[in-house]
């Protein structure tokens, strides 16, 4: 669509499963039936860090709106006891971002990584009302202030003042900043960064 010219900001694409689903890094994402995998197509003529710590809040938002209690773990995972539950994809595209969100619902894979759960172990979560709840919980987050999107995501997140991986070298996730950079601490040492060469 958006190649073509057809994009228009704020359409959703909705798939029933997908067979070539992909994460950070073109790591193979799993895509059975009966979970929400959702595209959402947004007018981005720049691109901006502080997008991904929006939608995070939203979807950690929609998760605990049916009752459950999710960290965030950086950038944009979603785990419910530890567990991953969701993840997002980014990709901007000439003046458009595609925001990619995939929820387990009804089944959660089994990878080598990372465990994993499904919100239907906690509650009842029909896919129309989750992707109500998704829909408006993104306007509301990506129109919110960043100082209180910054605030909620500390609040929520689950790698907070631990260690983490820089360059492969050890350091200690301090926080984020108003411009959506990471700070880390190495030592006696604050740092700056921007994610890339993150490993949590």
């Amino acid at each position: 669509m958006i190649s073509s010219g057809r994009a228009v900001d704020r359409t959703a694409i909705l798939a029933a499963a997908q067979s070539s689903g992909r994460g950070r890094f073109r790591r193979t994402w799993v895509s059975h039936h009966g979970n929400l995998y959702v595209s959402f197509i947004f007018s981005a003529p720049e691109r901006d860090a502080r997008l991904s710590y929006c939608v995070a809040v939203a979807v950690a938002e929609t998760i605990a709106s049916f009752g459950m209690r999710p960290t965030i773990k950086w950038p944009n995972d979603i785990l419910v006891d530890g567990n991953k539950i969701s993840g997002t994809l980014i990709e901007y595209s000439g003046d458009f971002v595609v925001v990619g969100i995939g929820i387990n619902v009804n089944s959660n894979p089994t990878v080598d990584r990372y465990r994993t759960t499904k919100m239907d172990n906690y509650s009842e979560t029909p896919l129309s009302e989750l992707l109500n709840r998704l829909m408006r919980n993104l306007d509301k987050w990506r129109r919110a202030d960043f100082r209180a999107v910054r605030a909620r995501w500390l609040e929520m997140a689950a790698c907070l003042n631990r260690p983490v991986k820089y360059q492969g070298e050890p350091a200690i996730l301090v926080g984020i900043n108003e411009n959506g950079a990471l700070v880390l601490r190495r030592d006696t040492r604050y740092l700056l960064v921007w994610g890339d060469e993150i490993t949590v």
